[in-house]
């Protein structure tokens, strides 16, 4: 397997109403679709995917630093609902009408914050984190991952002093040590190696407190009116992924009106890389129907 990395093409801030900044970077024509990526656990907006097909495509894809991390200025105590209120902003100042969206890993909840506030005109999460402080939940997770969703729920603050101690190496040795081998296939690829550490230097250039932030908001209990929600949504989880959902989006998939769940065979956790174009393209044709 040899996986295209590519650099993007288009790097910037943008000033929000207020005066903080958020960080993007661009892969494909600047008169593609516009899709906007919410990145994964404590990576920055560098970290791109599928940019061999965007010009096929005809996908402008835009990835965003979240407050804190990368190039984005922090916003302590934020919440989902911020976040959607900051891509609202950023998809005015930019012209980018009603654009659509790729959540991956952590990043999935704040892409559902922004579906549910109508801010995107349809989503697919891929290896999305599920909300693992929901009760059915509570007797399939270890030990230790049960103890920290506790604390998150009922200390968060507790929990941000906890995260905010994690560093880039921490965050590589907890992928390595616990992807299947089919994911290593691909993370320790060179190219792919490199891309992705200095992603995890980038969200890190801050320090640890938008990564703690965003980590006590994916294990707490979301709040997000999930039934509200009312675009196209598709998940996808390769089917050798154990990590992001004990139950690989079933139930969450059966709390999104209409939502359709795919399971990838023969992949993990890494299928954002591996599986790019057919996201893409189902995502393009799901916008188009809605």
């Amino acid at each position: 397997m040899s996986l295209h990395v590519a650099d993007p093409v288009r790097i910037g801030t943008e000033q929000l109403p207020g005066g903080r900044r958020l960080g993007w970077a661009e892969w494909g024509p600047v008169d593609g679709v516009p899709v906007l990526l919410s990145p994964g656990a404590a990576t920055s907006r560098h970290l791109g995917f599928g940019g061999e097909t965007m010009d096929g495509l005809g996908v402008r894809l835009i990835s965003l630093d979240r407050p804190g991390l990368g190039a984005s200025s922090p916003r302590p105590g934020r919440t989902f609902g911020d976040f959607a209120d900051d891509i609202r902003a950023f998809a005015a100042l930019r012209g980018l009408g009603r654009p659509l969206m790729v959540g991956n890993s952590q990043g999935a909840p704040f892409a559902l914050g922004c579906a549910a506030a109508g801010v995107v005109g349809a989503l697919a999460l891929v290896s999305g984190a599920d909300e693992i402080a929901a009760p059915c939940f509570a007797d399939v997770l270890p030990g230790e991952l049960r103890r920290l969703v506790d604390l998150a729920v009922s200390d968060p603050a507790a929990a941000e002093k906890v995260f905010a101690g994690f560093t880039p190496q921490a965050m590589w040795d907890m992928v390595m040590s616990g992807s299947p081998e089919c994911d290593l296939a691909v993370y320790q690829q060179p190219a792919f190696a490199a891309a992705y550490r200095r992603a995890l230097d980038e969200a890190f250039a801050q320090g640890g407190d938008g990564y703690a932030r965003d980590t006590v908001l994916a294990m707490g209990h979301w709040g997000i009116e999930l039934s509200d929600i009312g675009i196209p949504v598709d998940l996808w989880y390769g089917e050798r992924d154990t990590g992001h959902s004990p139950d690989q989006g079933a139930e969450l998939a059966s709390r999104i009106p209409g939502a359709v769940r795919h399971l990838v065979p023969d992949a993990g956790g890494a299928v954002l890389w591996t599986h790019a174009e057919q996201m893409l393209s189902t995502l393009l044709g799901r916008a188009a129907g809605h």
